[in-house]
């Protein structure tokens, strides 16, 4: 089957003089691309202990936060005052307030954003994603499943060797 497919391609990309422009696009996407996204393995949902309709986290989050938290954008570098913060205490997820992280964890990495060596054990769930073109750790709250931000082999190597770069719009802090 997919020979066939692949002889149909040959003929439709590579033969300007039998088919024109159009009906190579057409193909393209009506069959190829199709055809390679049902190869892709279905992805779980999980069910997260927090769990809000899209209406009901906009409604108890900042515009920032919800961005951040909900949809996986990033705030803007240096933006975040947590990114100064050099009380003693720790970080909780703004969106359903679990501790995430320690402030005895907390360093400057000179990123723009606050950053860890390390989470809260069994409060951080990893992720891959692809937004960017090719594959990043992806941290999100264990509990709600709010986008934190992301995590990189380039932390303190007298440590854990990681840095989790996170949103500043993700966090509330607690102080001790």
């Amino acid at each position: 089957m997919i020979c066939k497919y692949l002889s149909i391609c040959k003929i439709l990309i590579l033969d300007n003089n039998k088919v024109n422009l159009f009906v190579k696009y057409f193909f393209l996407f009506v069959v190829i691309v199709p055809f390679f996204l049902s190869c892709q393995e279905a992805k779980e949902t999980k069910k997260y202990n927090v769990a809000m309709s899209d209406s009901e986290w906009k409604n108890i989050l900042p515009q920032l936060s919800y961005n951040v938290l909900r949809k996986s954008f990033t705030e803007p570098a240096f933006s975040s005052s947590l990114n100064f913060n050099k009380k003693s205490g720790y970080y909780a997820c703004r969106g359903c307030k679990k501790p995430l992280y320690s402030s005895e964890n907390k360093y400057d990495s000179g990123s723009g954003w606050p950053s860890f060596d390390r989470e809260i054990k069994n409060n951080i769930e990893y992720d891959i994603d692809y937004k960017i073109g090719y594959p990043r750790t992806e941290l999100k709250c264990s509990n709600c499943g709010g986008h934190l931000g992301h995590m990189f082999n380039d932390g303190p190597r007298e440590t854990t060797g990681k840095r989790h770069c996170i949103n500043g719009a993700a966090l509330i802090f607690i102080e001790k």
